[in-house]
């Protein structure tokens, strides 16, 4: 009876001696209930890393979206590619600290093929003349940052201080120009690029 009290006991882990005393075994296997600490603990410091490096890779393409669209109108035609004979002018008339400030300025801005459409020997005089070419320049910039959906029919007061014609019929038009690239953004306002150099009827003489 005492053997067979023994090993039933066994299962419990306790041992049931002659006097009727409970005594509890000295090295009691551990119970597998969860995950043992020290194996969790050890799961930390992966965890930490990977949400530390997604972080990094979050805040690096983050960097890289804000330098990308951190240009401001000069530098975002410079980088275009086809504003080259824009960007000479602007140098020329000395507007170039203008656009590159705080605006925010929206820009019918004439593209390369534009400019060729105007004779050589008129435009190299335009771009010696520094008061016309000023007033002819201005006249395509709009204060304010006007995107093609925004763009109404009507008149429109430039910075130089006449009035262009916006029409939408049909795509949009700024006078006789076309726009042909619309929506370039940049940091200080944005560029429509047309496809004809727009003229005030007035000129400084």
């Amino acid at each position: 009876m005492r053997r067979s009290a023994v090993r039933a006991n066994r299962q419990t882990g306790r041992i049931r001696c002659s006097k009727l005393r409970v005594c509890r075994k000295s090295c009691r296997q551990p119970t597998l209930q969860g995950t043992p600490p020290s194996v969790a603990a050890s799961t930390q410091p992966k965890e930490n890393f990977m949400n530390t490096k997604t972080w990094l890779i979050a805040a690096t393409l983050a960097g890289a979206a804000l330098a990308v669209q951190a240009k401001d109108i000069v530098d975002t035609a410079v980088a275009a590619g086809n504003f080259k004979t824009l960007v000479v002018a602007l140098k020329a008339a000395d507007l170039v600290p203008t656009l590159k400030g705080k605006g925010p300025f929206t820009v019918f801005a004439p593209t390369d093929e534009a400019f060729a459409k105007i004779p050589k020997a008129d435009l190299d005089a335009l771009l010696k003349d520094k008061a016309k070419l000023k007033a002819v320049l201005t006249y395509h910039v709009v204060s304010g940052k006007v995107m093609s959906t925004d763009l109404k029919a009507g008149k429109v007061k430039t910075v130089q201080g006449s009035d262009v014609m916006v029409s939408t019929m049909g795509g949009a038009m700024v006078n006789k120009a076309k726009v042909v690239d619309a929506d370039v953004a940049a940091d200080n306002g944005v560029i429509h690029a047309i496809d004809t150099v727009l003229m005030p009827k007035s000129l400084p003489k």
